[in-house]
């Protein structure tokens, strides 16, 4: 019990726990407000990343077609002239270095005949025009007297077949094997439109990012090696997936992106690159709530088509950059909600403080009650509210409890007189019944064994059992009802027997006298169902009169039923005519007589013992020769509890167990 003295029984006060309960909810109900506007907000943020992105890799698009535009329109416009003088093969290195001149995106280019097409200039002939990264210095020479048997190349023929121009798959300059190029190739034709040669414009992809103005980023303090990390970047892939263009200058031409989507775990990049085949725009960051991961980081790509190519420029944003402003907006929401749950705080907790006065001088008026002081004097209460409602209930309270307690003690004596009588019933009941076994020690010819549990502390049910002129004169029986009138009716049965079994010996006639004793004044209509035998012990014939018990089971050679005819039970009828029957027992047979105790005792489901168990452990006990009155009831007593558990015995439990062993 607590004391006030006690200062650490009550840690908190109502009033700090009302304010942090009113300061939690508070912040979940401001948490979910901020969730929905942060959802908002991030959707909001995500939907302009989107647009914003678009627009710059259009701007950054346009500008490659740009450069892209220039090298066609040149390579296109030079088709002409070169078709229009293929009978004055010296001019070919004129016109070369005029298209480079003239067009400072340009970095070489060349035009390749048929082998022996001008038979006085070799088997191979291609006018060829560079400038110098060093000087810009154009210069000419025809590099087919060198080692370049371009004949046989792939781009050759496959350009020989080629209808129209085209863009040629990346690859680095034959004279530094250093600087990547992409070329224009056109078919040049005669004048029976044969192919006889093929254009080549080259563009050196480091000057495209250069005038495309595509962002590089290049990380120095990392061994110059290039990091993806919180960097936006631009690349730009052939059909084939490799790389034309990437912040990583090793990797333009060397590397594949669709080779390094295969080498990563992740799925999403594999899907990004089929896209880029497929589509000629579009924008992936995630798929099922799966992120895009690129480089080791979870990014948001935006790609398009370049015009006039099969190439696809795309824009590379870190999710970074997104969450930072989702943060920055989730940062600023969490600062002003705690602002605002402090000042709520400290302004609720004191007027909390201040409005839970009352209860803790109520506490402290409680605190006397419950020492005894009834009387103890409640504070004075202003407030019309539930706490002056609470001020006069427990005024209310003191009252009643004065009233109470003088109430339950009178009850409490009472109770205890009454139990004391109620011990002193079962005392003088138990006494009534025969308490001494083996009753008969001398003898060698008879067994018996006898118990009664009441279910209250009195109980209905009797036995008895005497023997007089060699026969063993024993009942059994079970009064309706339970308690004190059953215990009286008991009784006055056991009684009756007792001194009708001394004069009369006839079962029938015991209990023609029984029956009409009870029935004679019995306005109550109480009744007994009783079993009464008389067993010869010299010639082992039992003569009995069952009225409306249970029929005994027989424990010898077999476990059987004492068959017994359907007569009423006691108390019912005066004047009814009871049935005599006779049966013989043989030796080491043992009679088995119970009350509904027994077989109709439940279990905390309700389910019943039942006669099929009281047999079952009758039969198991004659297996093992242990059919001995006091094994027989003790061991019906362990499966019968065993059975019940925990559940409350409903009906008294009465059983009597008899060995005829002459």
């Amino acid at each position: 019990m607590f004391n006030k003295k006690d200062k650490g029984a009550y840690p908190r006060s109502f009033a700090k726990r009302l304010t942090w309960r009113i300061m939690i909810m508070l912040f979940v109900v401001m948490g979910i407000i901020s969730l929905i506007i942060y959802g908002i907000s991030w959707f909001t943020v995500i939907t302009q990343t989107y647009v914003l992105s678009n627009r710059v890799l259009a701007t950054q698009r346009m500008a490659v077609e740009r450069v892209l535009s220039e090298v066609y329109v040149a390579s296109v416009n030079t088709v002409p002239d070169i078709e229009n003088t293929l009978n004055r093969p010296d001019r070919m290195s004129r016109v070369m270095k005029r298209i480079v001149e003239l067009n400072p995106n340009i970095r070489s280019c060349g035009i390749s005949f048929r082998e022996n097409y001008y038979p006085q200039k070799g088997a191979r002939f291609c006018p060829y025009a560079m400038r110098r990264d060093s000087d810009s210095i154009i210069v000419t020479n025809n590099i087919g007297n060198g080692n370049q048997d371009y004949l046989k190349a792939e781009w050759f023929t496959e350009a020989l077949k080629a209808k129209d121009g085209y863009w040629s798959k990346p690859f680095f300059d034959g004279s530094d094997h250093k600087t990547p190029l992409v070329a224009y190739l056109l078919p040049i034709r005669d004048e029976r439109d044969s192919t006889v040669a093929v254009l080549g414009v080259d563009l050196s992809l480091n000057k495209l990012a250069d005038d495309a103005l595509i962002t590089k980023f290049v990380n120095n303090n990392n061994n110059g090696k290039w990091d993806a990390s919180y960097e936006l970047y631009f690349f730009i892939t052939d059909s084939t997936g490799t790389f034309l263009m990437h912040p990583d200058s090793k990797r333009i031409v060397n590397e594949n992106y669709y080779t390094y989507a295969d080498a990563t775990p992740d799925t999403l990049d594999n899907y990004l690159g089929h896209l880029m085949k497929t589509d000629d725009s579009g924008y992936l960051e995630s798929v099922g709530g799966n992120e895009l991961v690129v480089e080791g980081e979870e990014v948001l790509v935006n790609y398009q088509r370049l015009e006039h190519t099969p190439w696809t420029i795309a824009m590379v944003l870190p999710r970074i950059f997104v969450r930072m402003l989702g943060y920055f907006l989730g940062g600023c929401l969490l600062f002003f909600i705690i602002i605002g749950i402090m000042v709520v705080f400290f302004a609720g907790r004191r007027g909390i403080k201040k409005a839970s006065l009352p209860l803790r001088q109520l506490a402290a008026s409680a605190d006397e009650v419950a020492k005894g002081n009834f009387n103890a004097k409640l504070p004075d209460i202003k407030s019309r509210d539930e706490i002056h409602q609470l001020r006069d209930s427990f005024d209310n309270m003191q009252h009643s409890l004065t009233n109470y307690i003088e109430e339950l003690r009178n009850a409490t004596a009472q109770k205890a007189s009454m139990e004391s009588e109620m011990k002193v019933a079962h005392d003088i009941q138990m006494a009534m019944l025969p308490k001494t076994f083996p009753p008969y020690p001398e003898r060698d010819d008879i067994d018996i064994y006898g118990m009664l549990t009441p279910a209250k502390g009195v109980g209905g049910d009797l036995f008895d059992f005497h023997i007089r002129n060699e026969q063993l004169f024993f009942c059994i029986g079970d009064v309706s009802g339970k308690g004190v009138p059953a215990s009286l009716f008991m009784a006055v049965t056991r009684s009756l027997f007792r001194n009708i079994s001394a004069h009369v010996a006839s079962p029938e006639l015991i209990v023609s006298a029984l029956n009409n004793a009870m029935s004679e004044g019995n306005d109550t209509n109480m009744f007994v169902t009783i079993f009464v035998g008389v067993l010869d012990l010299h010639t082992g014939v039992l003569r009995y009169c069952n009225a409306g018990h249970d029929s005994p089971l027989l424990i010898g050679r077999d476990v059987g039923t004492l068959r017994c005819d359907p007569n009423l039970p006691i108390g019912v009828i005066p004047n009814f005519k009871f049935s005599c029957q006779e049966a013989s027992i043989d030796s080491q047979t043992t009679i088995f007589l119970y009350t509904d105790g027994l077989n109709e005792a439940e279990n905390a489901f309700h389910a019943q013992f039942g006669d099929n168990r009281v047999w079952s452990t009758a039969q198991k006990l004659l297996a093992g020769n242990g059919h001995q009155p006091q094994n027989v009831i003790e061991r019906m007593t362990d499966a019968v509890q065993k059975f019940v558990g925990d559940a409350e015995q409903s009906d008294d439990l009465t059983m009597l167990a008899i060995q005829y062993k002459k």
